[in-house]
C-alpha cells in the first residue's frame, strides 16, 4: 500500500497501471461460463482415462438465456457483447449506464429485476463499501433457483458464508470464481503440499458445481505487454517531470 497523503506532502507522484486488457478478463469470464455449463473440465479428466460416459455432463443452450451483468465498465460491456453473440438476452445494472452497452442492445434494469430474472449472473464491478458483500443471503434468495454465478472482479463482492449456504440448498446451481476475499494468502503460490487454513475456501472445492481459477483472468501475453509498457511510460514520466497521465489523485 502507498501512503498517498505522505507522498503528496513530499511531492512524490504516485502512478498506476489503470487497465491492461479488458478483453482478457471478459474472455476468461466467458470461458468459465462455458466450462461450468458444458462441464469441459470433467469431460477432459474422464477422457484422459478413456471414460466416455456422458453421465453428469448435461448442459443447456446459452441461446435464449438471460444473462445479468452487474457493472458495465469496459470488461462488463465486453462480456455482455460476447453473450449477445451466443444469442443471449443480456441485461445489466450499473450506477452509471454505458452508451456503448445500450447501442449493443444491452438493457438496463434495477438490481432486483436482474437478480430475479437472470439465468446467469456475472460480476464486473469494483469493490467499494457500497458493493461489499452485495451477493449475500438476501440477494441470493432473490435469484432464480439454480442460477449460475460468476465472479472475476473482486472477492469481497461475495459473502462466502451465504454462497456456501446457497450451494448447499441448490439455490446457486453453479459457481465460478477467479477471485476470493482471502486470496492474498492463497493465490500465486504452490500450496499443493500444505493444508490450507481457510476452511471456507477449501469447502468450496467439495462442491462439484464450483470452478475456481487463481486470479488468472488478466493473464495473457497482451495484458502483460500492456502492463510492462505502461509501467515504463510511468517511469519515464517521473524522470522527465511529467505529464503524469496515470497519476493517482486521491
Amino acid at each position: 500500500m502507498v501512503d498517498l497523503p505522505t507522498a503528496k506532502e513530499v511531492g512524490l507522484p504516485v502512478l498506476r497501471v489503470p487497465a491492461y486488457s479488458p478483453y482478457a478478463v471478459a474472455e476468461h469470464a466467458a470461458g468459465l461460463m462455458m466450462t461450468l455449463n458444458r462441464k469441459y473440465h470433467r469431460a477432459y479428466n474422464r477422457t484422459r482415462e478413456f471414460n466416455f460416459n456422458l453421465q453428469g455432463l448435461l448442459g443447456f443452450d446459452l441461446h435464449g438465456k438471460t444473462v445479468g451483468v452487474i457493472g458495465t465498465g469496459k470488461i462488463g460491456v465486453l462480456f455482455g457483447k460476447i453473450c449477445l453473440g451466443f444469442g443471449c438476452n443480456v441485461i445489466a445494472h450499473d450506477v452509471y449506464e454505458s452508451d456503448e452497452a445500450k447501442t449493443l442492445g444491452i438493457k438496463y434494469v434495477t438490481l432486483d429485476q436482474l437478480l430475479e430474472t437472470s439465468d446467469i449472473i456475472s460480476l464486473h464491478c469494483p469493490l467499494f463499501p457500497t458493493t461489499k458483500y452485495m451477493i449475500n443471503e438476501y440477494t441470493i434468495r432473490q435469484m432464480k433457483k439454480g442460477v449460475m454465478l460468476i465472479n472475476t472482479s473482486r472477492g469481497g463482492l461475495l459473502n462466502t458464508t451465504a454462497i456456501l449456504q446457497g450451494l448447499k440448498t441448490g439455490h446457486i446451481g453453479s459457481l465460478a470464481l477467479d477471485v476470493f476475499e482471502g486470496e492474498n494468502d492463497i493465490f500465486y503460490e504452490d500450496h499443493s503440499g500444505e493444508i490450507l487454513a481457510d476452511e471456507q475456501f477449501t469447502k468450496l472445492f467439495t462442491f462439484p458445481n464450483v470452478l475456481i481459477t487463481g486470479h488468472q483472468a488478466y493473464f495473457t501475453k497482451e495484458a502483460l505487454d500492456n502492463i510492462a509498457k505502461t509501467t515504463f511510460d510511468n517511469a519515464e514520466a517521473v524522470l522527465t517531470n511529467g505529464p503524469y497521465v496515470n497519476e493517482v489523485k486521491k
